[in-house]
């Protein structure tokens, strides 16, 4: 399991652990690699930000997050509870997070980055706050379509918040159940004897 940065895996790894005995594994990845984790085979889903190539692939979108302006706490912004782009139009203003981009911010420039990747990456010396009229990013969770590994559809169900106890899960349940009526009916005719009717209410 990928995930790119700020990305928070808590309580779909606690179910998990809860309902199945399959160790999961999980790795982040740079946001630059999303795609290319799940082409070279290196993990079997990815939670990836969107846009996404899709080509052989599948997404659910998942969620929205907020943009945040990453500043210095001397910064001007940072005397705002909100501001705009407007209010970022004569700044410095960076996309990208790595060490060149703190180092920078630092300096007086703008990170423009989601609100999950300024908190996971928490720095004394930074404060973010929203910027109200940025367009939000969204996460996705991406496999390959030619992936078969029987426990993403598990995953995938944690994820959409299928519980034990979902309609699906009963329903296959009670495919199994007729099965093995079925298979009890049969063994009996073969052995000459008639299978037990239900009685009429």
């Amino acid at each position: 399991m990928g995930h790119v940065p700020g990305v928070t895996l808590t309580k779909w790894r606690t179910r998990w652990d809860e309902r199945l005995s399959a160790r999961l594994e999980v790795v982040e990845v740079a946001e630059a690699a999303q795609r290319q984790v799940l082409v070279e085979d290196r993990v079997d889903l990815c939670f990836v930000r969107l846009p996404f190539d899709r080509e052989g692939m599948h997404a659910i979108a998942l969620y929205e997050e907020v943009a945040v302006a990453w500043v210095s706490k001397d910064h001007p912004v940072a005397a705002f509870d909100e501001v705009t782009l407007g209010d970022l139009a004569d700044e410095t203003v960076l996309t990208e997070l790595d060490a060149v981009a703190i180092d920078r911010v630092n300096a007086g420039a703008v990170l423009l980055v989601p609100m999950s990747v300024a908190r996971s990456a928490s720095r004394r010396d930074l404060v973010h706050r929203p910027v109200t009229d940025a367009p939000p990013t969204t996460i996705a969770l991406a496999w390959r379509v030619d992936n078969e590994h029987p426990l993403i559809d598990e995953f995938i169900g944690i994820v959409r918040g299928r519980t034990a106890n979902s309609s699906r899960t009963q329903a296959e349940r009670g495919a199994s159940e007729r099965g093995r009526r079925k298979r009890g009916r049969s063994a009996a005719a073969k052995r000459g004897r008639p299978a037990a009717r239900k009685r009429r209410r």
